[in-house]
């Protein structure tokens, strides 16, 4: 097998990181007779640095043209006085927009190993925990249509959030066959209650629940998710959610089974190209 993997060093920590996991790599296709060949592209705080720009078209190129993406987590404490279009974290929004990766993937489980090291009582570890967030990762606040409103007579920048039917379908549908493909239960993380955006979710995952009858399908509160998450683990296989809150929800995942930093991620689209990540943070 011969592959084109695209490296993204990023920040702080994590080119220490990178460079482990590239000799990890290295020891895979020596034991298997692959050929790794691997192109280095820059985003974040070193691209930055180098460029004065976040993520240039040119670096987004390398990554859309590789096979698969190995990215270290970018941000920190030196850039953190930028205007927010110049933010290491911009150019990793338009990476993942560039390379169309609607789909992240993070699970959680509870290895033997660091079971101690999980922040839950051991009566909730013992239970088990062992299941996936799965997070649109391309709409939302994060990329929703930005608003300037006249409030008490000052100017507020506002986001809007609204998600098309086509875009929830899409990431549901990952939530259901990745349901199907694990103990076939799935549960929709919105806030339904509240944001007219989440009852559209509801609507449409509705229509999905039709097309996979065996799937047991529940629905969920974020703020119900966020503290089920500490108080019952178990309860959980698949969750599929929203941008923001898949974002906040496998942090605090990551963390009941010990440390973010023993978290892997992958990042898919409609192509071939995906980005993996080992998750840990550049933040101190």
């Amino acid at each position: 097998m011969q592959k084109n993997i695209t490296l993204i060093y990023g920040d702080c920590s994590s080119p220490e990181i990178v460079t482990q996991a590239v000799r990890v790599l290295d020891k895979i296709a020596e034991k298997h007779g692959h050929t790794f060949t691997y192109t280095r592209a820059y985003m974040g705080g070193e691209a930055i640095d180098k460029f004065g720009d976040p993520l240039p078209a040119a670096e987004l190129e390398k990554c859309k043209n590789s096979d698969s993406v190995l990215l270290g987590a970018i941000g920190g404490p030196k850039w953190e006085g930028l205007p927010g279009d110049q933010r290491p974290e911009k150019g990793l929004l338009r990476l993942r927009s560039g390379m169309g990766l609607y789909a992240n993937n993070r699970p959680a489980k509870i290895w033997p190993q660091l079971a101690d090291a999980s922040p839950l009582k051991k009566s909730i570890v013992d239970k088990g925990i062992d299941f996936i967030v799965v997070r649109e990762l391309i709409g939302g606040v994060y990329f929703g249509e930005h608003k300037t409103i006249e409030e008490n007579g000052e100017k507020v920048a506002i986001d809007v959030m609204p998600y098309a039917e086509h875009e929830i379908e899409r990431i549901g549908r990952i939530g259901f066959e990745t349901a199907m493909k694990r103990r076939k239960k799935l549960t929709c993380v919105d806030k339904a209650n509240v944001l007219d955006t989440s009852r559209l979710w509801r609507a449409v995952m509705h229509r999905l629940q039709v097309e996979y009858p065996e799937v047991e399908y529940s629905e969920m509160f974020v703020d119900n998710c966020a503290m089920q998450i500490c108080k019952n683990p178990a309860q959980f296989d698949v969750i599929v959610t929203e941008n923001m809150f898949g974002d906040i929800l496998s942090d605090e995942a990551s963390e009941v089974t010990g440390s973010i930093g023993m978290v892997p991620s992958s990042s898919l689209g409609e192509g071939t190209c995906g980005l993996y990540e080992p998750i840990h943070g550049s933040a101190p």
